[in-house]
Protein backbone atom coordinates (compact mmCIF):
# COMPACT_ATOMS: atom_id res chain seq x y z
CA UNK A 1 0.00 0.00 0.00
CA UNK A 2 2.97 2.23 0.85
CA UNK A 3 4.57 1.81 -2.76
CA UNK A 4 1.15 2.17 -4.41
CA UNK A 5 0.24 5.43 -2.54
CA UNK A 6 4.68 7.05 -3.52
CA UNK A 7 3.82 5.77 -6.96
CA UNK A 8 0.22 7.93 -7.16
CA UNK A 9 2.14 10.81 -6.07
CA UNK A 10 4.91 10.69 -7.76
CA UNK A 11 3.96 9.95 -11.60
CA UNK A 12 1.91 13.63 -11.80
CA UNK A 13 5.18 14.81 -10.72
CA UNK A 14 7.86 12.86 -12.84
CA UNK A 15 5.28 13.26 -16.25
CA UNK A 16 4.82 17.05 -16.47
CA UNK A 17 1.03 18.25 -17.94
CA UNK A 18 -0.81 14.45 -17.24
CA UNK A 19 -3.54 16.61 -14.81
CA UNK A 20 -3.90 19.21 -17.16
CA UNK A 21 -7.16 19.73 -19.64
CA UNK A 22 -6.65 18.72 -22.69
CA UNK A 23 -6.02 21.42 -25.29
CA UNK A 24 -8.96 20.89 -27.75
CA UNK A 25 -12.60 20.42 -27.61
CA UNK A 26 -13.19 16.44 -27.66
CA UNK A 27 -17.25 16.80 -27.99
CA UNK A 28 -18.92 16.29 -31.25
CA UNK A 29 -19.84 19.75 -33.06
CA UNK A 30 -22.93 20.69 -32.87
CA UNK A 31 -24.98 23.58 -35.29
CA UNK A 32 -28.58 24.71 -34.82
CA UNK A 33 -30.63 27.68 -36.30
CA UNK A 34 -31.38 30.25 -33.43
CA UNK A 35 -34.82 31.25 -35.18
CA UNK A 36 -35.51 33.95 -33.06
CA UNK A 37 -32.91 35.91 -32.99
CA UNK A 38 -32.67 35.86 -37.38
CA UNK A 39 -33.55 38.91 -39.20
CA UNK A 40 -34.74 40.32 -42.42
CA UNK A 41 -34.50 43.85 -43.23
CA UNK A 42 -35.08 45.74 -46.73
CA UNK A 43 -31.90 47.07 -48.53
CA UNK A 44 -33.11 48.60 -51.05
CA UNK A 45 -36.60 48.75 -53.36
CA UNK A 46 -35.14 49.87 -57.08
CA UNK A 47 -38.27 48.97 -58.64
CA UNK A 48 -40.42 45.82 -59.86
CA UNK A 49 -38.49 44.37 -56.93
CA UNK A 50 -36.85 44.29 -53.46
CA UNK A 51 -33.53 43.39 -52.27
CA UNK A 52 -33.35 41.98 -49.29
CA UNK A 53 -30.71 41.06 -46.26
CA UNK A 54 -31.32 37.98 -43.98
CA UNK A 55 -29.22 38.01 -40.66
CA UNK A 56 -29.26 33.76 -39.82
CA UNK A 57 -27.76 33.33 -36.36
CA UNK A 58 -26.30 30.04 -35.86
CA UNK A 59 -25.78 28.38 -32.28
CA UNK A 60 -22.33 26.15 -32.40
CA UNK A 61 -21.42 24.25 -29.69
CA UNK A 62 -18.81 21.07 -28.62
CA UNK A 63 -15.66 20.68 -31.28
CA UNK A 64 -14.37 22.22 -34.51
CA UNK A 65 -17.07 22.15 -37.45
CA UNK A 66 -15.20 21.59 -41.13
CA UNK A 67 -16.66 23.30 -44.30
CA UNK A 68 -19.96 25.18 -43.13
CA UNK A 69 -22.35 26.37 -45.45
CA UNK A 70 -25.65 28.11 -45.59
CA UNK A 71 -28.38 27.93 -48.12
CA UNK A 72 -31.17 30.30 -48.15
CA UNK A 73 -34.33 30.14 -50.69
CA UNK A 74 -36.66 32.19 -51.36
CA UNK A 75 -39.95 30.70 -52.53
CA UNK A 76 -43.04 32.53 -53.31
CA UNK A 77 -45.89 31.96 -51.25
CA UNK A 78 -49.11 31.67 -53.85
CA UNK A 79 -47.29 29.62 -56.65
CA UNK A 80 -44.62 27.31 -54.68
CA UNK A 81 -41.95 28.54 -57.15
CA UNK A 82 -38.03 29.00 -56.38
CA UNK A 83 -37.81 33.05 -56.80
CA UNK A 84 -33.84 33.01 -55.56
CA UNK A 85 -31.60 30.79 -53.85
CA UNK A 86 -27.92 32.01 -52.65
CA UNK A 87 -25.19 29.59 -51.02
CA UNK A 88 -22.80 31.60 -48.52
CA UNK A 89 -19.67 29.75 -47.39
CA UNK A 90 -19.08 30.16 -43.89
CA UNK A 91 -15.88 27.83 -43.67
CA UNK A 92 -14.27 25.83 -40.31
CA UNK A 93 -16.07 26.89 -37.42
CA UNK A 94 -13.33 26.76 -34.03
CA UNK A 95 -14.74 24.75 -30.92
CA UNK A 96 -16.65 26.04 -27.74
CA UNK A 97 -20.11 27.31 -27.61
CA UNK A 98 -20.12 30.23 -30.02
CA UNK A 99 -23.07 32.84 -31.60
CA UNK A 100 -22.47 33.13 -35.66
CA UNK A 101 -24.26 35.74 -37.86
CA UNK A 102 -24.31 34.73 -41.05
CA UNK A 103 -25.54 37.64 -44.12
CA UNK A 104 -27.40 36.63 -47.27
CA UNK A 105 -28.74 39.10 -49.78
CA UNK A 106 -31.71 37.99 -51.55
CA UNK A 107 -34.01 39.29 -54.64
CA UNK A 108 -37.46 38.88 -54.62
CA UNK A 109 -40.48 40.62 -56.96
CA UNK A 110 -42.52 43.44 -55.18
CA UNK A 111 -45.62 41.44 -54.93
CA UNK A 112 -47.06 38.62 -52.69
CA UNK A 113 -45.64 36.83 -50.05
CA UNK A 114 -42.50 34.57 -49.67
CA UNK A 115 -41.30 31.24 -47.86
CA UNK A 116 -37.86 31.46 -46.65
CA UNK A 117 -35.74 28.44 -46.13
CA UNK A 118 -32.38 28.36 -44.18
CA UNK A 119 -30.19 25.22 -44.20
CA UNK A 120 -26.77 24.49 -42.92
CA UNK A 121 -24.38 21.99 -44.11
CA UNK A 122 -21.18 20.78 -42.33
CA UNK A 123 -18.85 19.13 -44.70
CA UNK A 124 -21.71 18.77 -47.46
CA UNK A 125 -24.12 17.35 -44.92
CA UNK A 126 -27.30 18.54 -43.69
CA UNK A 127 -27.52 19.54 -39.90
CA UNK A 128 -30.43 22.22 -39.22
CA UNK A 129 -32.52 23.52 -41.07
CA UNK A 130 -35.40 26.37 -40.65
CA UNK A 131 -38.26 28.12 -42.28
CA UNK A 132 -39.98 31.77 -41.90
CA UNK A 133 -42.76 33.84 -44.11
CA UNK A 134 -42.61 37.15 -45.04
CA UNK A 135 -45.85 38.96 -46.52
CA UNK A 136 -46.71 42.22 -47.94
CA UNK A 137 -43.69 42.56 -50.11
CA UNK A 138 -46.06 44.51 -52.55
CA UNK A 139 -46.35 47.71 -49.95
CA UNK A 140 -42.81 48.55 -49.98
CA UNK A 141 -42.34 52.11 -51.20
CA UNK A 142 -39.99 51.99 -54.76
CA UNK A 143 -36.48 54.23 -54.32
CA UNK A 144 -37.96 56.93 -56.96
CA UNK A 145 -41.58 57.14 -55.48
CA UNK A 146 -39.99 58.17 -52.09
CA UNK A 147 -40.62 61.79 -50.79
CA UNK A 148 -41.13 63.39 -47.26
CA UNK A 149 -43.49 65.48 -49.02
CA UNK A 150 -47.19 64.63 -49.13
CA UNK A 151 -50.64 65.31 -48.17
CA UNK A 152 -51.72 66.38 -44.62
CA UNK A 153 -54.54 64.58 -43.86
CA UNK A 154 -55.86 66.46 -40.48
CA UNK A 155 -57.15 63.08 -38.70
CA UNK A 156 -56.57 64.46 -35.42
CA UNK A 157 -58.77 67.27 -35.86
CA UNK A 158 -61.79 68.20 -33.37
CA UNK A 159 -63.94 67.99 -36.53
CA UNK A 160 -63.82 67.40 -40.15
CA UNK A 161 -61.27 69.44 -42.27
CA UNK A 162 -60.53 68.71 -45.87
CA UNK A 163 -57.44 67.97 -47.61
CA UNK A 164 -58.86 69.25 -50.57
CA UNK A 165 -60.42 72.38 -50.25
CA UNK A 166 -62.77 74.13 -52.78
CA UNK A 167 -64.19 77.71 -53.68
CA UNK A 168 -66.04 79.03 -55.74
CA UNK A 169 -64.44 81.84 -57.02
CA UNK A 170 -66.70 83.31 -60.20
CA UNK A 171 -69.32 82.14 -62.37
CA UNK A 172 -70.13 83.21 -65.75
CA UNK A 173 -71.67 81.52 -69.25
CA UNK A 174 -72.33 78.44 -67.65
CA UNK A 175 -68.93 77.71 -66.08
CA UNK A 176 -67.68 77.93 -62.50
CA UNK A 177 -63.94 78.96 -61.62
CA UNK A 178 -63.08 77.36 -58.42
CA UNK A 179 -59.98 77.73 -56.72
CA UNK A 180 -58.75 74.45 -55.47
CA UNK A 181 -56.32 74.13 -52.49
CA UNK A 182 -54.04 71.28 -50.98
CA UNK A 183 -52.04 70.89 -47.58
CA UNK A 184 -48.98 69.71 -48.15
CA UNK A 185 -46.44 68.74 -45.58
CA UNK A 186 -42.71 67.94 -45.50
CA UNK A 187 -42.57 65.05 -43.11
CA UNK A 188 -38.50 65.01 -43.25
CA UNK A 189 -35.76 66.07 -41.50
CA UNK A 190 -34.35 68.62 -44.13
CA UNK A 191 -36.42 70.81 -47.07
CA UNK A 192 -37.84 69.33 -49.70
CA UNK A 193 -39.50 70.13 -52.95
CA UNK A 194 -39.07 69.40 -56.80
CA UNK A 195 -43.16 67.83 -56.88
CA UNK A 196 -45.62 68.92 -58.86
CA UNK A 197 -49.22 69.03 -57.84
CA UNK A 198 -51.77 67.79 -60.61
CA UNK A 199 -55.31 68.15 -60.23
CA UNK A 200 -58.33 66.72 -62.38
CA UNK A 201 -62.26 67.56 -61.61
CA UNK A 202 -64.04 64.66 -62.55
CA UNK A 203 -67.88 64.67 -62.98
CA UNK A 204 -69.52 62.25 -60.20
CA UNK A 205 -71.91 60.33 -62.17
CA UNK A 206 -69.94 59.81 -65.26
CA UNK A 207 -65.87 60.48 -64.68
CA UNK A 208 -65.83 62.73 -67.40
CA UNK A 209 -62.93 64.80 -67.02
CA UNK A 210 -64.33 68.38 -66.99
CA UNK A 211 -60.81 70.11 -66.27
CA UNK A 212 -57.26 69.27 -65.34
CA UNK A 213 -54.70 71.78 -64.11
CA UNK A 214 -50.68 71.48 -62.31
CA UNK A 215 -48.62 73.79 -60.68
CA UNK A 216 -45.04 73.23 -59.54
CA UNK A 217 -44.46 72.98 -55.72
CA UNK A 218 -41.13 74.89 -54.24
CA UNK A 219 -39.00 73.98 -51.54
CA UNK A 220 -41.25 73.29 -48.19
CA UNK A 221 -39.33 73.14 -44.81
CA UNK A 222 -38.53 70.23 -42.31
CA UNK A 223 -41.53 69.60 -40.22
CA UNK A 224 -43.65 72.07 -42.08
CA UNK A 225 -47.31 72.84 -44.06
CA UNK A 226 -47.91 74.46 -47.06
CA UNK A 227 -51.31 75.23 -49.20
CA UNK A 228 -51.08 75.00 -52.23
CA UNK A 229 -53.68 76.96 -54.26
CA UNK A 230 -54.69 76.32 -58.35
CA UNK A 231 -57.45 77.69 -60.42
CA UNK A 232 -59.83 75.67 -62.28
CA UNK A 233 -62.73 76.59 -64.51
CA UNK A 234 -65.79 73.78 -65.38
CA UNK A 235 -69.02 73.60 -66.20
CA UNK A 236 -71.72 74.65 -63.92
CA UNK A 237 -74.84 72.82 -61.89
CA UNK A 238 -73.10 69.61 -61.61
CA UNK A 239 -70.68 67.67 -58.64
CA UNK A 240 -67.27 66.56 -59.25
CA UNK A 241 -64.39 64.64 -57.34
CA UNK A 242 -61.60 66.19 -57.23
CA UNK A 243 -59.00 64.04 -58.09
CA UNK A 244 -55.37 65.49 -56.35
CA UNK A 245 -51.79 63.41 -57.10
CA UNK A 246 -48.80 64.53 -56.33
CA UNK A 247 -45.81 63.41 -58.31
CA UNK A 248 -41.94 63.87 -58.42
CA UNK A 249 -39.98 63.26 -61.48
CA UNK A 250 -43.25 62.21 -63.17
CA UNK A 251 -44.24 59.57 -60.67
CA UNK A 252 -47.20 59.74 -58.09
CA UNK A 253 -45.64 59.54 -54.69
CA UNK A 254 -48.86 60.38 -52.78
CA UNK A 255 -53.07 61.08 -54.04
CA UNK A 256 -55.95 62.66 -51.94
CA UNK A 257 -59.68 62.88 -53.18
CA UNK A 258 -61.70 66.45 -52.46
CA UNK A 259 -65.12 67.18 -53.75
CA UNK A 260 -66.39 70.03 -55.59
CA UNK A 261 -70.49 70.24 -55.28
CA UNK A 262 -71.84 72.67 -57.86
CA UNK A 263 -75.36 71.05 -58.22
CA UNK A 264 -77.73 73.42 -56.12
CA UNK A 265 -79.86 70.44 -55.76
CA UNK A 266 -77.85 67.27 -53.97
CA UNK A 267 -74.56 67.01 -52.70
CA UNK A 268 -71.95 64.35 -52.78
CA UNK A 269 -69.57 63.44 -50.28
CA UNK A 270 -65.79 61.81 -50.93
CA UNK A 271 -67.19 58.21 -49.81
CA UNK A 272 -70.68 58.56 -51.36
CA UNK A 273 -72.23 55.86 -53.58
CA UNK A 274 -73.01 57.06 -57.27
CA UNK A 275 -76.49 56.71 -58.36
CA UNK A 276 -77.88 57.42 -61.95
CA UNK A 277 -78.92 61.10 -62.83
CA UNK A 278 -79.78 62.96 -66.51
CA UNK A 279 -76.54 63.51 -67.84
CA UNK A 280 -75.52 65.81 -70.54
CA UNK A 281 -72.07 65.50 -72.10
CA UNK A 282 -72.58 68.13 -74.41
CA UNK A 283 -71.36 70.82 -71.61
CA UNK A 284 -68.19 68.83 -71.65
CA UNK A 285 -67.60 69.72 -75.09
CA UNK A 286 -64.40 71.11 -76.19
CA UNK A 287 -64.74 74.78 -76.43
CA UNK A 288 -64.66 76.19 -80.46
CA UNK A 289 -63.99 79.46 -81.12
CA UNK A 290 -66.66 81.70 -82.91
CA UNK A 291 -69.41 79.74 -81.51
CA UNK A 292 -72.42 81.39 -80.32
CA UNK A 293 -73.74 82.46 -76.54
CA UNK A 294 -73.23 78.33 -75.31
CA UNK A 295 -69.77 78.73 -74.77
CA UNK A 296 -68.78 77.76 -78.82
CA UNK A 297 -70.46 74.71 -78.99
CA UNK A 298 -72.78 75.08 -81.85
CA UNK A 299 -76.93 74.73 -82.28
CA UNK A 300 -77.87 71.62 -84.16
CA UNK A 301 -80.14 72.13 -86.95
CA UNK A 302 -84.07 71.28 -86.70
CA UNK A 303 -84.93 67.49 -87.75
CA UNK A 304 -87.86 68.00 -90.48
CA UNK A 305 -90.10 65.73 -91.23
CA UNK A 306 -90.67 64.74 -95.38
CA UNK A 307 -92.85 62.60 -97.52
CA UNK A 308 -92.11 61.34 -101.14
CA UNK A 309 -95.78 61.32 -102.16
CA UNK A 310 -97.49 65.05 -103.77
CA UNK A 311 -99.27 67.42 -100.90
CA UNK A 312 -102.72 64.84 -101.24
CA UNK A 313 -102.72 63.29 -104.54
CA UNK A 314 -101.24 60.08 -103.31
CA UNK A 315 -104.68 57.79 -102.49
CA UNK A 316 -106.59 59.21 -104.86
CA UNK A 317 -104.61 58.69 -107.99
CA UNK A 318 -103.86 55.48 -107.30
CA UNK A 319 -107.53 54.22 -107.00
CA UNK A 320 -108.53 55.94 -110.37
CA UNK A 321 -105.92 54.04 -112.07
CA UNK A 322 -106.99 50.81 -110.80
CA UNK A 323 -110.13 51.54 -112.42
CA UNK A 324 -109.24 52.70 -115.42
CA UNK A 325 -107.34 49.16 -115.75
CA UNK A 326 -110.30 47.36 -114.57
CA UNK A 327 -112.68 48.89 -117.11
CA UNK A 328 -110.02 48.80 -120.13
CA UNK A 329 -109.67 44.56 -118.94
CA UNK A 330 -113.66 44.14 -119.13
CA UNK A 331 -114.15 46.09 -122.56
CA UNK A 332 -110.99 43.60 -123.85
CA UNK A 333 -112.63 40.28 -123.33
CA UNK A 334 -116.23 41.44 -124.56
CA UNK A 335 -114.38 42.04 -127.39
CA UNK A 336 -112.73 38.86 -127.56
Amino acid sequence: MAVLLIALVATPLAVPGILQEPDEDVRPSVLHLQEEDSTVRVLSVPGRTADLQLDTRIAHRGGASENVTVEVRAIDDESGLLVDQVYTDVGNVREGDRSLSVLTNLTVEREGGYRIETIVYEDGERVARGTRHISGVQALTPVYAQSPVGFERFENAPVEIPTIAVDPTAADNNRTELSVSAALTNSGDASAGDVTLRLRARQVESNVIAAQAQDEVGSIRAGRTVWQEISMTMPSNYNYYIDAFLLKDGVVVDTALGVANLDPTRTVDTNETREEVEFDTGDFAEETPGGGDDGGVPDRPEETMTSSSGPGFGVALALVALLAIALLTARRQTND
